[in-house]
């Protein structure tokens, strides 16, 4: 529970009772929105927020229109969304401000939240749960340009990388099988995007993905993006067979032959010292990117994790940020 100024009390007390504490999650370049921890009667009419007062904004900056655009950016995907700047303050720390936001939901259907973050000197960060967060009218912009220049898996869509949802995967995760019935609808759906499968294989908790993560590279080194996509869809298919290494061999080998490459090619790929670098290269990028347990989906620079996620909600937040960046969809 965060411990209130003296100004900031009679503001907490109207909500605390109601609301839990923000957390963020770090596998999220950017805030989420707060969700109640304890489900309650949906009411029918949108919360009415406490007036902020004037005496909790001692902070020069961020603004109260900056941290507007920020969360505007994060969040106007969701049409139901709403908030109030409630207070940015000063900080003992030099150029450190405390922003605290109330979020509700219009319809009503969500108790009011409390998130609550740090903003730092340099006014390009955040700090929300320990996470260090990219702040700013466009946060995404330099994950974006990474990704543009080191993103270089297999591929499907267009060549243009105005639209670029790159996929962080791995071969044994459930939860990744699961994903590929969205992103094959995405696919669809946004026939100009270009869809990047990027390996990020869970070696240390599942032994085979680091495997499988090798012949997939192999697969499209060798027969192409084409090829490499209908190995995906077969790995995936028989997952099971994953399970430990002779099993892992002949479902691999399986998913090769129906690409139409040839197993024995691909095996001697997969155990090149080289083939090893590009996967744990690939690895690298996430983890530098700040991404954990996959599968996460970074759209033009922007974090979403995949597991659970509505298609709805998906295809609504890549046209957002399609709009935001001025593609065309």
């Amino acid at each position: 529970m965060i411990r209130p100024s003296i100004r900031l009390a009679s503001v907490i007390a109207l909500v605390a009772l109601c609301l839990p504490m923000f957390k963020a999650s770090a596998q999220q370049q950017v805030p989420a929105a707060p969700t109640p921890e304890v489900a309650a009667p949906a009411p029918t009419t949108a919360p009415e927020f406490p007036k902020p007062d004037p005496a909790n904004f001692t902070a020069v900056s961020p603004t109260k229109d900056q941290v507007n655009a920020f969360l505007q950016v994060n969040w106007g995907f969701d049409e139901d969304r709403m908030w109030q700047v409630q207070a940015i303050l000063k900080t003992k720390a030099e150029g450190v401000s405390r922003v605290l936001v109330l979020v509700g939901t219009k319809s009503g259907k969500q108790k009011p939240s409390l998130l609550e973050f740090f903003t730092l000197p340099d006014g390009k960060h955040i700090i929300a749960n320990n996470d260090v967060v990219s702040f700013g009218d466009h946060p995404f912009a330099e994950t974006r340009a990474q990704l543009q220049q080191s993103a270089n898996g297999p591929y499907r869509g267009s060549a243009s990388k105005d639209l670029e949802l790159v996929e962080f995967t791995d071969f044994q995760c459930r939860a990744c099988k699961d994903a590929q019935a969205n992103m094959d609808k995405l696919a669809v759906d946004f026939p100009k995007a270009r869809i990047v499968y990027q390996f990020y294989p869970s070696v240390r908790v599942r032994p085979e993905s680091a495997l499988a993560a090798s012949y997939g590279f192999c697969v499209a080194k060798q027969g192409g993006s084409d090829a490499f996509f209908t190995f995906a869809s077969a790995v995936f298919e028989g997952q099971a067979g994953l399970v430990n290494a002779d099993g892992a061999t002949l479902t691999l080998n399986s998913a090769v032959a129906k690409a139409g490459q040839d197993p024995t090619k691909v095996a001697a790929c997969a155990a090149t010292p080289e083939t090893r670098d590009s996967v744990n290269a690939s690895i690298r990028l996430a983890q530098d990117l700040n991404i954990g347990q996959p599968p996460v989906l970074m759209i033009n620079g922007r974090m979403v994790e995949m597991a659970g996620i509505p298609y709805a909600t998906l295809k609504q937040i890549v046209q957002y940020q399609a709009k935001l960046d001025g593609v065309t969809q």
